[in-house]
């Protein structure tokens, strides 16, 4: 086992480049789903996601002797879970801007409180319902220009439905983990988790995959490695750092996003999306102080 001394700086540092990380396996994403399925990007993705994770937990002394469980279910119910956000996650990034996709991942902590009452009986507590109301009005200021004037397009109007089915699936597959933690390694969690997203993106070969350039291939290979890597960098910063610490840093990941668009791009930032981003925001941040609450207690 690696002994992680605890140091704040370094959690910092590596919880900032873990967004990095997370945005740039977005822009690969957004850069191939003009041409390539959403189940195919799915499967490499998660593939070469396995590789720095398994040396990683190989490198701890947890492979394979912490992969043994006791709880295949409830692995299976939280990789199906993971498995469908990262479907919806990916078609969302597919037909909205990159900063517009990230930002309704921001709703997950507030659905992730909501599911906390539905399924763990927890309190109903004005974090709580500050979260979700205020996150959700982010998402009627951003949508209500198109959906007021009803000039919204079908492509738009499916990519914040899978957004906001993103936030959701993400919601009930953190309550999964969650429950598991109490009796699965993390690096347990995160290895099924990844082997049930290769399952399901395989299963939608017979739907149409494609053969890629080089550069598709490379791109492909490139964000499975990406989410590995920041996935690896995530888990570290924890280890280095509380997550009270950590909680200002998770609003600097929208920034990359942003940036992609209007460099990379060339999307402009809609005013519809500069009113909705710090209500979005906001109820994250609702969110996420009733979970340390939570944890206090």
């Amino acid at each position: 086992m690696v002994a992680v001394t605890e140091n704040p700086r370094v959690g910092i540092a590596l919880r900032i480049l873990s967004g990095f990380l997370f945005a740039c396996m977005g822009i690969c994403v957004k850069a191939l789903s003009e041409h390539v399925p959403v189940g195919q990007i799915v499967f490499f993705r998660s593939a070469f996601a396995l590789i720095p994770l398994v040396i990683f937990l190989w490198l701890r002394g947890e492979f394979p002797g912490g992969l043994a469980t006791k709880r295949p279910f409830g692995h299976l119910l939280r990789s199906s879970l993971g498995a469908a956000a990262m479907f919806a996650s990916f078609a969302s990034i597919a037909r909205l801007p990159l900063a517009e996709a990230t930002l309704l991942s921001y709703l997950s902590p507030g659905f992730t409180s909501v599911a906390g009452v539905m399924l763990l009986s927890e309190r109903v507590t004005v974090w709580r319902v500050g979260g979700v109301l205020v996150g959700m009005a982010g998402v009627m200021v951003l949508v209500w220009p198109e959906v007021g004037h009803g000039d919204m397009d079908e492509v738009r109007m499916w990519g914040y439905i899978f957004g906001l089915l993103m936030g959701m699936l993400t919601a009930f597959a953190l309550i999964m983990v969650r429950n598991l933690s109490r009796t699965e390694s993390p690096g347990a969690i995160a290895f099924y988790f990844v082997i049930a997203s290769m399952i399901g993106g395989i299963l939608t070969l017979p739907f149409g995959w494609v053969m890629t350039d080089a550069e598709g291939l490379f791109l492909l290979v490139l964000a499975g490695l990406l989410g590995g890597l920041a996935h690896i960098s995530m888990t570290l910063a924890f280890r280095h750092a509380e997550a009270s610490l950590l909680a200002p840093f998770e609003y600097l990941v929208i920034l990359w996003p942003v940036l992609a668009d209007l460099l990379l791009f060339k999307a402009p930032l809609s005013y519809a999306f500069i009113s909705a981003l710090p209500l979005v925001l906001a109820g994250a941040a609702l969110a996420a102080m009733e979970e340390r609450r939570r944890r206090q207690a």
